[in-house]
This record gives structure tokens, C-alpha cells and sequence, in this order.
């Protein structure tokens, strides 16, 4: 029988130590497809071959997070395990959880969770951990517990400016000196700090020299799926002595490729919650979801059909003034804070920011788009925590993720989109509470141009929303409404 035998080479990489035919097997076994991979320049080049190969099979190495799905290769066989090296968890008790977090004297309003306290007890024992945790769940809560407790060098890496600042504010919330403990890192500022944690955007050290991330002992990487594969696995890669690694994420997008590569980084996936239980419970608001299915005449059917091209049929729906009206006109006639997300700025975005402000003068209305710094938002974000009747225009990538609005009534997706992970963040914008709102709706836009058999490729995203919203198990209804062009 033979045998594998698993060596921990460092914090990144285990080496596997087999017969070259079982090599071979395993090389076989971690390579996998990246989706969309045909579109890519090196792909149409033939530079590369559209494959992410997990194992490398001339050292033997590979990523550390994914004992898991080794073990699984080699019971398939009937190949045997030794582990070169110590893999064991440590020992953490619920008590002893519960009694530290009692040392912290964190405000009564934020006494944690039990779910919250299970994801801290796990991610203690495992060392490292991806922990999936939904929009609203309290993640920041988790990430403090941990930070707190190895009271080490800890380095927060997150996607956003936006987000370096809200993290930190937060910290202060539970009751820390984050002005004396953290230091923030984003555009411009200096990376060198004496602080004890660190926040950072990965865009603004992921080309740092290894040297730098050899204070750290413990990484944590929030929004994990945003971070750009490559720029991730260098910064991991770079913090191959930081023994506590976790990586926290709303959601993954469903594919393979995606969800080992994080494993392998941070560790195996945990489940901390879902979005359907936290309203089941009432932590989140209610949600009702309102998809609205604008039917078209005929004559624009067959264009569309006769077109085949995905970006002419988005182009046509994002300048279509009969669309951008009815869109201006539900977004009026909502009550409450109101989200209206798009996705391209110049043609559609900026449209509808302009016909909103001209109809209506008695509401205040923001545009935010990626040229809007981070402050700004906050800024923004904060006046809409103190409004009733606001109206936000703002992209996806800048709103529809890690941005905190409590006092948010309504969303409105004015763009199509199939993305899950883009979805389901950008319907968490609308899920927490606040006192004077313990529900929430989702507005979300989709246009039918099929003609005969052949439907059109906004009306396909909109049926996989469907889908992730029965996955979810979100209630919805659906609603025809005829545009005249």
C-alpha cells in the first residue's frame, strides 16, 4: 500500500513526500479549470493553459490549508497518512471563551452571539480557519475577539479604504483605544507603525518585501473573496512564518477553483451563520424581495436576438430612457432610505443620479462611484444613518460591500448581474436593523427580450438570481410590467 507522508514546510506550504506515480495522481487530482479563463489575454496568447494547478509536483508542495482534501485523495485509494509533522488543534473551551471575553468589557450591546462565540472557539482551536459569515452578521465582532485574544502583531488586511476606517471605528465601539492600538493603512500613508494591529487595503502592501510581514504573527483577511488571487497569495505567501491565519468572507462564488485556493490560504471552510436564520432569529430585518420582469414589443425582441452580443444588449438597456424613467419613478415613490445600485458609471449611473436630482428637490440624493474617496463615503454613510428619505446612486463596487447603513429601507439592483457573491453582499446593504426600521425590500430590476426560444441574456442573470434566492430561501414575487419604447 502507499503511503503519503505529509511534512509542514512552513505557515504557506506542507510537502508531500510519495512515489512519483502517486505524484502524478495528485497533480491530476488539484488541477483545476478557472472559470472564465478563455477570456483571459494569457489564455488567447497560449501562454497559459486556463488551469490552476494546486499541487506542485516537483517539490511536492502544497498549500497547507488543504489536508483536508488530501485526506480525501487518499481514501478514494486506500493510500495510507503519516503525518511528518504536528497538525493536532489546540485546546480551547467554550468557558474559556466565554470568561475572556468577559475581561474585555465589551458595551451590553454588543454582548456576542452564540454563533459568534462557536466561530471564535473554533478559529482558536484550528489555528486557521475561512470562516463564512453573512452580511450583517457581525463578522467585524469576530475579528476583534480574535485580535484581542493573541494581543500579538496582527495584520488585518481588507479590499476598501472604506472599510480600513469602518473596522477601526467598530474596534472603538467594543470598547478599544483604537486611536493608541491601530494603525491604518491605505493610499499614501506610511506602512512602518509600532501599533499592535494593523489594517490595510491589499492594494496598498501587497508588493511590500517579505521583510516586512515578518512581524506579524497573526493575519486576518476580511472580504476575502475580492482580494485579487495573485495579490493574495503574495501577501499570504510573504507571511510564511505568521502562524494564526483566518479569513473571513460573506460568501464564495461557487466555483472550485475559488474556494481552494482560500482554503489552502486560510484553512478549511466554517460555516459561522446563515443570512435566512439571522432573519429567522430577527437579528436582520426582515426581507421581502419585489423582481420586477419589464416585458418589451416585439420589434426590440428581434433586435436583440438578432444581436448575440451580450454588450450591445446591456448597452441598450442602461441608455434606454423608458427603463431609466420607470427606475427614476420607483425610486420616488419609495419611502425611506433607498439604495439604487449600477454598475457603469458615465452611461448609466450618472443618468440617473442627473434625472432624480432634477425631478426631486426635496430629498437628498448622493452619487458615489469609485472617484469618490473613502472619507467621502463615510461621510455620506453617516448623514443616511440620520435621514429617513434619502436616496444613495452608487456603483456596486463601492456600496455593494462592506458598507454599514443600518437605517436603509429599500434596495434596488437599476443593473443586471448573475455574480452570487455580488448579489447576496449587495441585499446585505439592506438587512441590519435600526430603531426605526425592522424590515427591508429588494427591488430587483430584470428586462425579457426573448424572442420565440431564445432568451436574452439579462432575462438568463436574472433567472440565476432566482436561484440564489431560493438557495438562500428568500421569499420573493415576481412582477410583469410592460415598457412602451
Amino acid at each position: 500500500m502507499d503511503t503519503l507522508r505529509i511534512e509542514k514546510i512552513n505557515e504557506v506550504y506542507n510537502k508531500i513526500h510519495c512515489e512519483p506515480s502517486v505524484a502524478y495522481e495528485l497533480n491530476d487530482y488539484f488541477t483545476f479549470d478557472v472559470p472564465g479563463a478563455k477570456f483571459m489575454p494569457a489564455y488567447r496568447n497560449k501562454f497559459w493553459d486556463g488551469k490552476i494547478r494546486l499541487f506542485q509536483i516537483l517539490t511536492g508542495y502544497i498549500y497547507g490549508g488543504l489536508n483536508k482534501y488530501v485526506e480525501e485523495f487518499a481514501k478514494k485509494r486506500n493510500y495510507e497518512i503519516e503525518y511528518e509533522s504536528d497538525f493536532s488543534a489546540d485546546e480551547f473551551s467554550l468557558k474559556e471563551a466565554r470568561d475572556f471575553i468577559t475581561t474585555l468589557n465589551i458595551p451590553e450591546k454588543y454582548i456576542p452571539r452564540d454563533y459568534q462565540i462557536d466561530a471564535f472557539v473554533h478559529a482558536v482551536r484550528e489555528r486557521r480557519s475561512l470562516l463564512l459569515s453573512p452580511t450583517a452578521s457581525g463578522k467585524s465582532f469576530i475579528i476583534y475577539l480574535l485580535s484581542r485574544y493573541y494581543n500579538a502583531r496582527t495584520l488585518i488586511i481588507v479590499p476598501t479604504t472604506s472599510l480600513v476606517s469602518q473596522l477601526a471605528s467598530d474596534f472603538a465601539d467594543y470598547g478599544f483605544a483604537s486611536d493608541r492600538n491601530v494603525h491604518r493603512i491605505f493610499a499614501g500613508q506610511d506602512k512602518q507603525t509600532d501599533k499592535l494591529i494593523t489594517i490595510s487595503t491589499w492594494q496598498s502592501i501587497y508588493k511590500l518585501p517579505k521583510e516586512y510581514f515578518e512581524q506579524f504573527d497573526l493575519v486576518i483577511g476580511d472580504e476575502a473573496h475580492l482580494f485579487k488571487a495573485k495579490s493574495l497569495i503574495s501577501i499570504l505567501s510573504k507571511l510564511d512564518s505568521c502562524k494564526y491565519r483566518f479569513g473571513f468572507t460573506g460568501t464564495l462564488d461557487g466555483t472550485q477553483t475559488h474556494k481552494l485556493v482560500l482554503e489552502g490560504l486560510f484553512g478549511s471552510v466554517r460555516k459561522v451563520t446563515s443570512t435566512s436564520d439571522l432573519i429567522e432569529q430577527k437579528h436582520l430585518a426582515d426581507l421581502k424581495i419585489k423582481a420586477i420582469v419589464l416585458t418589451y414589443p416585439d420589434e426590440i425582441r428581434k433586435m436583440i436576438a438578432r444581436s448575440a452580443d451580450y454588450q450591445s444588449e446591456i448597452d441598450y438597456i442602461v441608455s434606454l430612457s423608458a427603463r431609466n424613467n420607470f427606475i427614476k419613478n420607483l425610486t420616488l415613490s419609495l419611502e425611506g432610505n433607498t439604495l439604487l445600485l449600477f454598475q457603469y458609471v458615465e452611461k448609466h449611473g450618472k443618468y440617473l443620479y442627473d434625472i432624480l436630482k432634477k425631478d426631486c428637490e426635496t430629498r437628498k440624493i448622493f452619487f458615489v462611484h469609485g472617484g469618490i474617496d473613502g472619507s467621502e463615503r463615510e461621510n455620506i454613510r453617516k448623514i443616511v444613518e440620520e435621514e429617513q428619505n434619502a436616496i444613495i446612486v452608487a456603483s456596486y463596487g463601492t456600496f455593494s460591500t462592506g458598507v454599514n447603513i443600518r437605517n436603509l429601507h429599500n434596495v434596488i439592483f437599476a443593473s443586471p448581474s448573475k455574480s452570487k457573491i455580488r448579489n447576496l453582499q449587495s441585499i446585505g446593504r439592506g438587512l441590519r436593523k435600526s430603531d426605526s426600521k425592522d424590515s427591508a425590500t429588494l427591488y430587483d430590476i430584470a428586462d425579457d427580450m426573448s424572442w420565440k426560444s431564445k432568451k436574452n441574456f439579462t432575462l438568463l442573470h436574472f433567472m440565476e438570481r432566482i436561484k440564489i434566492y431560493n438557495e438562500e430561501k428568500f421569499e420573493y414575487k415576481i412582477y410583469t410590467v410592460s415598457i412602451k419604447i
